[in-house]
């Protein structure tokens, strides 16, 4: 007698048309951050009075100083109906931690290299956690204007460092632009010295996918960046990867030690332009944050109550460099600054430790310093 067959298997798992998550990454100053404001400024989406500066996402006091990206940061850009997710990572290898675990929430990457310089250190550290992490890579040889460039040597370099981190035929097939984020445009021709950056927003579209999402499963969102507020504290950042999490809606968080913990997201907010909105429901696909969830942690899962399945872990890396922070002993202590105490500087770290969960601080016992790093 002949068998039954079996039923088929049937997948809900579908990509997302209207969104595309993607990570900037570059060695520094190889103009990723410029790139950023460039596609900014000719989104048409913002104010003059938004964009009144330079190097926008570098909000920070010391990232402003320095030139230098420290803190990853989202921004949302619309492009053609499309919500365009971008990630600015660090470019510096001192802050590498940060760029992995962002990684996470991206499914394609704008490798961007300078035309002169061609690949560097911190170029060969993230391309290499990108192809682990299978995104879809999209080349932009940045700064072809520069007297001293040379792109098409610049590109073979690239195709040579993707082979030597074991890039597969698929991904070496790259897609590439040529660009000059300074001045505004992008081509698939190096000699070209004018336009605007609509092939690298279009090439964006047609080669980086949207994200993988099962409308089936129960939700699941892995933390992957943390924010604070004075006003609601902490916040989770991360890609809902299945599901859908709402507004005052309850779920379990799974922790380091690998309980459950019951939760509820008081507050939910989506990536829109330069900031943060709110909204009243994050689906798969979506990068969001959520507050009223404390203490939550990098690698938490925040899970659906009814069907917990929690997201394989995170880990943070251990810092690899130690400094000892002390207030000033000097003669002329106390002649400018307005904090000068051993209090002031304890709450400013622990107020550093809010939002970087990177950093170790502890107190060196006899003495009213204290020590920042790998303890």
């Amino acid at each position: 007698m002949a068998t039954a067959p079996e039923p088929a298997v049937t997948t809900t798992v579908i990509r997302r048309s209207d969104i595309r998550n993607v990570a900037i990454i570059a060695h520094v100053d190889h103009g990723k951050t410029t790139l950023v404001d460039c596609l900014l400024r000719q989104s048409g989406q913002f104010r003059s009075s938004q964009l009144d500066r330079e190097r926008i996402l570098d909000s920070g006091d010391l990232e402003r100083e320095r030139g230098i990206t420290i803190l990853a940061k989202n921004i949302a850009v619309d492009w053609q109906g499309v919500k365009i997710n971008l990630i600015d990572t660090p470019g510096h290898a001192d802050f590498g931690g940060e760029v992995e675990r962002v990684l996470r929430m991206a499914d394609g990457a704008l490798v961007l290299v300078d035309a002169a310089e061609g690949p560097m250190p911190q170029t060969r550290f993230v391309l290499g956690k990108a192809l682990e992490a299978r995104l879809q890579p999209l080349v932009v040889v940045n700064k072809i204007d520069r007297p001293d460039a040379r792109p098409h040597e610049v590109l073979d370099e690239i195709l040579e460092l993707f082979l030597e981190l074991g890039a597969d035929d698929e991904l070496a097939d790259f897609p590439y632009l040529f660009a000059s984020s300074r001045d505004g445009y992008a081509s698939d021709d190096p000699t070209v010295r004018e336009g605007t950056m609509q092939p690298l927003l279009d090439l964006v579209l047609k080669k980086i996918p949207g994200p993988a999402v099962d409308q089936a499963a129960p939700l699941r969102m892995l933390v992957t960046t943390l924010d604070w507020s004075d006003y609601v504290g902490r916040i989770a950042i991360g890609r809902v990867e299945s599901g859908r999490l709402t507004r005052g809606g309850a779920v379990l968080r799974s922790t380091l030690e690998g309980s459950l913990v019951p939760a509820k997201a008081t507050g939910l907010q989506v990536f829109d332009k330069l900031g943060r909105i709110d909204a009243e429901e994050a689906t798969a696909g979506d990068i969001a944050a959520v507050s009223g969830i404390e203490p939550v942690e990098i690698g938490d899962t925040l899970c659906d109550p009814g069907d917990p399945r929690p997201l394989p872990r995170l880990a943070v890396d251990e810092p690899t460099l130690s400094m000892v922070f002390g207030i000033n002993t000097s003669p002329l202590a106390g002649r400018s600054g307005t904090f000068l105490t051993t209090r002031h500087l304890r709450d400013r770290l622990l107020k550093e430790l809010e939002r970087n969960v990177a950093l170790r601080v502890a107190p060196i016992p006899g003495t009213e310093q204290f020590a920042e790093g790998g303890l």
